[in-house]
């Protein structure tokens, strides 16, 4: 596939001074979204919009909905249907995600079935490699309302963390309070990601649990989503979903997703 110059633009350091108070506070929550918890209460079929666990894929280049266009450069990155390891059934995708932003690798499949304005993502995420401290993304949405720039979700800091293209903005800030109330991503087990958002409100659970630091609602909160709304309405009007790799610094990994659901309302994780 051709690839297109990466775009250019400053990308957040991070945070000075990440204590050791605050890492332990996030290796504790990520502990506690490992816990089972009961189930949301399944969408009705009329509010989702689709489910695929990719076992209809015949090869190993993703087809059907899904494509692998990346938006900027690629590399040696890439993304594969795989049949080595799946949440159910017998196959996922396989993201061998490489280090520098010319290595986009991803999954993707449009949006133009969502409609109601609100927008509910769920899927199933097994990875290698711890995230790592500088800035990382594994999911991405192009966003109509900002320019088509991305809203991305991925990693800084050794937790997770959404990401504004555009501004750079982050959720929760890179503040080692911010970094306190997010979790890491575990490793090499699967665990549910499902977001949900309405208007310019956004919420993340991880294995059934919210995250208070992956919250962004319609009251600023200081080291969370303070900044997040110094943008002022924020109203995302996402046209595609993409679940792959990249890496804006450094930081390697091998990810499996499987599983995915779009809908109008909360999904849940059975």
């Amino acid at each position: 596939m051709a690839s297109t110059p990466a775009r250019t633009g400053r990308r957040r350091l991070p945070a000075p001074a990440l204590t050791a108070l605050a890492l332990t506070a996030v290796a504790a929550a990520g502990q506690l979204a490992l816990q089972p918890v009961a189930a949301a209460a399944p969408a009705s079929p009329a509010a989702t919009v689709f489910t695929d666990g990719f076992e209809n894929q015949t090869g190993t280049t993703p087809s059907g909905r899904w494509n692998t266009t990346v938006r900027d450069c690629s590399g040696t990155g890439t993304a594969t249907v795989d049949s080595t390891k799946a949440h159910t059934g017998t196959k996922s995708v396989r993201v061998n995600g490489k280090t520098g932003y010319c290595n986009h690798a991803f999954v993707g499949t449009d949006l133009s079935g969502v409609s109601g304005g609100s927008l509910y993502v769920r899927f199933w995420i097994n990875h290698s490699t711890p995230l790592p401290t500088m800035h990382v993304a594994f999911a991405a949405m192009q966003d109509a309302n900002d320019g088509g720039r991305d809203l991305r979700m991925g990693g800084q800091n050794q937790a997770l963390q959404w990401n504004r293209e555009s501004d750079d903005a982050t959720l929760p800030a890179q503040s080692p309070v911010g970094v306190s109330k997010s979790i890491p991503l575990p490793t090499n087990t699967w665990s549910c990601i499902e977001y949900g958002i309405t208007g310019g409100n956004l919420t993340t659970w991880v294995n059934g649990r919210t995250v208070e630091g992956l919250i962004a609602d319609g009251s600023p909160t200081q080291d969370v989503d303070q900044q997040w709304r110094s943008k002022g309405n924020w109203s995302p009007n996402l046209k595609n979903l993409r679940l792959g790799w990249e890496s804006y610094a450094d930081g390697d990994d091998t990810l499996w997703f499987d599983d995915v659901a779009v809908g109008t309302s909360q999904i849940g994780c059975s």
